[in-house]
């Protein structure tokens, strides 16, 4: 089927046109394959920047080509120095006709204290400097009993995570926790290692973490997706003498899937072969498949197709799919028996229907009363709570479109936020949680009243929930004005903000946080604070919000995780390494927080580095070496203020120190903040006013949305490190 004098193969790998081997034996010359001692390779062939890649198959039909990827490798010596990296060996920079297939690949990284990342292109830029798209993971284990046993990535020694469509171009990188590097996995696993793989042939073994030459002991399988031309079907069939591909007689065209243009070939229905070759498509003899091509009598062959014909004496109105039957009596009672059988299947269908019915409303109710819903409905009629309203599945499906995306606020590891509207116009907020842990409804019930009870006007407000479905759903007041990490980093950072601004929000949050652990019966540790979660109504007045990492814990007590949740560059080192969350755990979030007030920086952000640096360990560092300054926002930095800021940066390493026990209360904070507000009111509110006159006179210029990479930033440092079962010393509840 190949072209005449062309080999078809290499060693054992078949080689089908448009692929070829030599000048002449190939549509273009991406397709070109070299073969040296048996060895297939797909090469540059003008247009790969980065050598050969072992060929390993073609597949005509569904328009892949497997090939041997790299694998990146990073390891640590024990004084913290990196050695044995491989940058340039992970960039890949396809031709214009592949893609790497977004179906079949995963990006993968193994290791106990690795933090992965790819970058790549999505619309055709080579630019290695100038790529959009990044994605990332996270896998950690403090000991070698800690790595998963499971063939799957999970988090445990190996994460994994998906890629996107039209993917011609990626770049990949790692970078460590340095606490969890230096005191835990320093010992056992040094190394990490991360690459794009064929999903379904990568099994991860516990010894792949441990392994130091897993790069080297590993060849492993990537798919691209290849397509002919860089036009659609209808435009390249406008060149059927030239440069349409499709040769074959008896082919017809199939546009890309991947997300680019492009188009591939297959033979026609009762037709294989190569499409690609004139005469490539040969007929199909389906009565040698009677397993594919059914026939219930004589079988005979056809040009592209077949026929079934009864024998004499027997009939059938299709022998194709009913048997060839004798006489009329015999197709009387057939047809009689069809029609009792149809009869009977459409009383089946009706009872059917019905029951689905009644099992759907026991199921509502199985789940209402299940998630405590008869609990909370009795103390809402006895009076002993009048402010949780119970809503209906068929209320918020209303309210928000039945979920529609275009009413998405915001996706985070907890679940998905949207705009609701209720009757007379109320805008809410409703949070659909991805998963609950509900180990009492009495429990969860009273948790909910707590919720609904906390009344501190710096605290998102609970108004109601829905219980008559499997996992509850929440529903809180509508916070119209974004978040914190939108004003500081949002519009390339160009929005001015008054020290006086950010000083009343971190009081206000301050306040809120300590509220919550001190000034209600039931203490609530928030559990991921961050700016992403302080959310800004009328005059930037701050509100906490999502309580997914919530806990309930007794005062003076401490709650153990089995999984560290929360938010990389935010985590409590202390919380990290021992997995006890406690109020303090909160304080270093914050701590993280108020560096982000005065620098303007994100918690893990990019100076010119290839890799993210983190936040509180660089100012901490600042700080040691008397270098400040250089790290501050210089909008907020005047003559006169330096006093001031000097205060702020302490009491934001106080936040930050590794030891819980020796950090503030969060009631301590908001004082100190009080403070510092009072103290220097009149300077604050000089600048203040001038910051004002200076918003006015850049309202009239046009502003610029949030950067692609600015909200890849916020997505992937928000995601949580692992989210799974929860083990405590006393009974809790996602909250929000």
């Amino acid at each position: 089927m190949d072209k005449t004098n062309c080999p078809d193969k290499c060693g054992n790998v078949s080689i089908p046109y448009p692929f070829g081997i030599g000048q002449g034996c190939y549509l273009h010359e991406d397709f070109e394959v070299q073969c040296n001692n048996s060895q297939a390779s797909l090469g540059t062939g003008g247009s790969y920047n980065h050598g050969y890649s072992n060929l390993l198959d073609i597949n005509l039909l569904d328009g892949e080509a497997r090939i041997q990827n790299r694998v990146y490798r990073s390891c640590n010596n024990t004084d913290g120095s990196i050695y044995d990296r491989y940058d340039n060996e992970v960039a890949l920079l396809l031709p214009s006709f592949f893609k790497v297939s977004y179906t079949k690949n995963k990006f993968t990284a193994i290791g106990c204290a690795t933090i992965a990342n790819i970058v790549g292109s999505t619309d055709g830029t080579t630019d290695f400097n100038n790529l959009h798209y990044t994605s990332a993971c996270a896998s950690f284990c403090d000991s070698p009993h800690s790595i998963s046993k499971s063939a799957i990535c999970d988090g445990l020694g190996c994460c994994q995570t998906s890629i996107p469509e039209n993917l011609s171009a990626f770049k990949i990188g790692l970078f460590y926790n340095d606490e969890l590097i230096r005191n835990y996995a320093q010992t056992f696993s040094p190394c990490s290692y991360a690459f794009v793989v064929e999903g379904n042939s990568f099994k991860f073994n516990t010894s792949y973490a441990l392994d130091l030459n897993f790069r080297n002991q590993h060849g492993l399988p990537l798919v691209h997706d290849w397509s002919v031309g860089n036009e659609t079907c209808e435009q390249a069939k406008k060149n059927l003498s030239s440069s349409y591909a499709c040769k074959a007689t008896n082919s017809e065209c199939i546009n890309a899937t991947n997300g680019g243009p492009g188009y591939r070939c297959n033979c026609s229905s009762g037709y294989e072969g190569n499409p690609y070759l004139v005469g490539g498509c040969q007929d199909i003899n389906e009565c040698d498949y009677p397993e594919l091509y059914t026939c219930h009598g004589d079988c005979t062959n056809t040009d592209g197709s077949y026929t079934c014909s009864c024998r004499a004496g027997t009939h059938s109105e299709d022998p194709k799919i009913a048997p060839c039957t004798g006489s009329n009596d015999q197709v009387k009672v057939v047809i009689g028996i069809s029609f009792a059988l149809i009869f009977l299947i459409i009383c089946i269908d009706a009872i059917l229907i019905k029951w689905q019915k009644r099992k759907l409303a026991e199921e509502k109710e199985r789940f209402f009363k299940q998630n405590g819903g008869h609990i909370l409905y009795r103390q809402i009629l006895s009076k002993q709570i009048d402010t949780v309203q119970i809503f209906t599945i068929e209320e918020l499906k209303k309210a928000t479109d039945n979920f529609d995306r275009s009413r998405e606020l915001g996706t985070g590891g907890h679940g998905t936020v949207y705009k609701g509207i209720l009757g007379g116009n109320k805008e809410v907020a409703v949070k659909r949680s991805k998963i609950i842990n509900v180990t009492e409804a009495e429990e969860f019930v009273q948790e909910i009243i707590i919720l609904s009870q906390i009344n501190h006007r710096n605290v998102v407000r609970l108004l109601g929930c829905c219980l008559e479905v499997e996992v509850p759903i929440l529903v809180y007041e509508f916070i119209p004005n974004g978040t914190l990490f939108e004003l500081l980093h949002g519009n390339h950072g160009r929005q001015p903000v008054s020290l006086e601004d950010r000083l009343r929000i971190a009081q206000e949050s301050a306040e809120a946080l300590a509220y919550m652990h001190l000034s209600i019966n039931h203490p609530i540790v928030h559990g991921d604070v961050k700016s992403l979660n302080i959310l800004l109504g009328d005059n930037l007045m701050a509100k906490v919000s999502d309580f997914g990492a919530s806990r309930m814990v007794p005062k003076d007590a401490v709650q153990f995780m089995t999984m560290v949740q929360g938010t990389l560059g935010y985590l409590d080192p202390e919380y990290l390494q021992k997995r006890l969350l406690t109020d303090k755990s909160d304080v270093y979030s914050f701590g993280v927080v108020i560096l982000e007030l005065i620098t303007r920086k994100m918690a893990i952000y990019f100076d010119g580095a290839e890799e993210g640096k983190n936040l509180a360990a660089s100012f901490l560092q600042a700080m040691r070496e008397n270098r400040v300054e250089a790290m501050l926002d210089i909008s907020i930095l005047s003559a006169g203020m330096e006093e001031l800021l000097q205060e702020v940066a302490e009491l934001a390493c106080l936040c930050l120190n590794v030891k819980g026990e020796e950090r503030p209360s969060m009631s301590h904070v908001a004082d100190r903040l009080k403070a510092i507000r009072s103290i220097w009111k009149e300077i604050l509110l000089l600048k203040h006013e001038e910051t004002r006159r200076q918003t006015e006179r850049l309202a009239m210029a046009s502003t610029c949305d949030m950067s692609p990479s600015m909200y890849w930033t916020a997505q992937m440092m928000g995601l949580d490190i692992e989210t799974t079962t929860i083990g405590h010393a006393s009974s809790t509840t996602n909250m929000g």
